[in-house]
């Protein structure tokens, strides 16, 4: 246990009891794919919200359409002012498309979607589905801030499971690669700001319904990256905070294959690089993988001392593998694909909700098939 804080203010779980927040007044988003139908993770996760009574909850669903309408019945099970926003139908394409805003589909496409419903909330929490070891603190914690001088906050927690580290993109690529950058731009505010996260990569956040409308949205797995550049251009420094989770458990995904890390790499790298640009930071490319490479090296060891420390397994020659692999998705950032804040944007979150439900009836009925649904 410890107390130490950060560039950004950081509170602390000394105990296990939960602050008071205004669960009432705040909306719930809950980003889910098909995976997660009837999952005992995310049972909990919608079990533990029961108990909270937040204003709303939404669910951005990514799914084939023969799986929405028993996706939507179960959810409609627990008693929650629920709404399913099925994210992959064509009438929702076409919205986007009438609007300049079709492209990559990814879980920032999503969220950005449930975003819209949510601004009518006082309060917008944005968190996962799949995990084991979910509380309904959760929640009160990360809304506590908001309502003491904070419009933003963000969550972290230890990845310990299993008697191991996880959390390898954060340990492995995002810390070692913002510490690179730094050395090469050590008066960087923005730079600082980023590395004072415990987790940025996390996917929970909260902010008022304000700062939500004044956020652009990584389309895929840059989002969680991208919000913490979007909320420092929206709050600053002083205005964001970082909140203890406590424990935590969800699933663990492979270094390679399709939505493995070394793909998230690629998305988690660019939105950080372009964030950086932005900032007045203008990377050496020439130089940064070999700056990426030492810095990580050195934290390999740190962690192999601290796992040794603590008992638990530890394999280095596999993490420093997993290094190797990172290190080939340091380059400049391509397009930006960015969704734009819903403060810029003229679509309306009305549309696109009937728009889903109209898409989730037709699924439903069998009338949208799997290439409608992924033109």
């Amino acid at each position: 246990m410890e107390y130490v804080q950060e560039r950004v203010a950081t509170l602390h779980a000394f105990g296990e009891s939960a602050p008071p927040a205004p669960t009432d007044r705040a909306a719930v988003v809950v980003p889910m794919t098909e995976r997660e139908y009837a999952g005992l993770a995310a049972e909990r996760v919608l079990s533990e919200l029961e108990a909270l009574s937040p204003a709303r909850v939404v669910v951005p669903l990514r799914a084939s359409p023969d799986r929405v309408g028993d996706f939507r019945e179960w959810l409609n099970g627990f008693d929650l002012p629920l709404e399913t926003l099925w994210c992959d139908g064509p009438r929702v394409r076409e919205l986007l498309r009438d609007a300049g805003l079709d492209g990559e589909r990814g879980k920032g496409r999503d969220v950005w979607l449930a975003l819209g419903r949510a601004l009518d909330a006082e309060f917008v929490v944005v968190h996962d589905a799949d995990t084991k070891s979910y509380s309904r603190s959760y929640v009160r914690r990360l809304l506590f801030p908001l309502v003491n001088g904070f419009d933003f906050s963000k969550g972290y927690y230890a990845r310990v499971e299993n008697g191991r580290l996880y959390g390898r993109l954060f340990r492995l690529f995002y810390t070692p690669l913002v510490r690179a950058l730094r050395d090469a731009h050590p008066d960087s505010e923005f730079l600082a700001y980023m590395a004072a996260f415990r987790y940025a990569l996390a996917g929970e956040f909260a902010a008022t319904g304000d700062v939500v409308a004044s956020l652009p949205v990584q389309r895929t797995w840059g989002l969680e990256v991208g919000t913490l550049a979007a909320a420092y251009d929206a709050v600053g420094v002083d205005g964001a905070a970082q909140v203890d989770l406590g424990s935590y458990e969800h699933d663990h995904r492979a270094v390679s294959g399709p939505t493995g890390l070394s793909d998230m790499s690629e998305s988690v790298g660019a939105a950080l690089l372009r964030a950086a640009a932005e900032h007045g930071v203008d990377p050496d490319y020439g130089a940064l993988p070999d700056a990426y490479r030492a810095a990580a090296g050195s934290y390999v060891a740190s962690y192999a001392a601290d796992a040794a420390f603590n008992g638990l397994s530890y394999d280095a020659g596999d993490e420093r593998d997993q290094v190797r692999t990172y290190a080939e998705s340091i380059a400049p950032p391509g397009p930006d694909t960015r969704l734009p804040c819903w403060n810029d944007t003229a679509l309306s979150p009305a549309a696109v909700a009937e728009a889903a439900r109209a898409d989730a009836v037709d699924a439903a009925n069998g009338a949208v098939n799997e290439a409608d649904a992924s033109e």
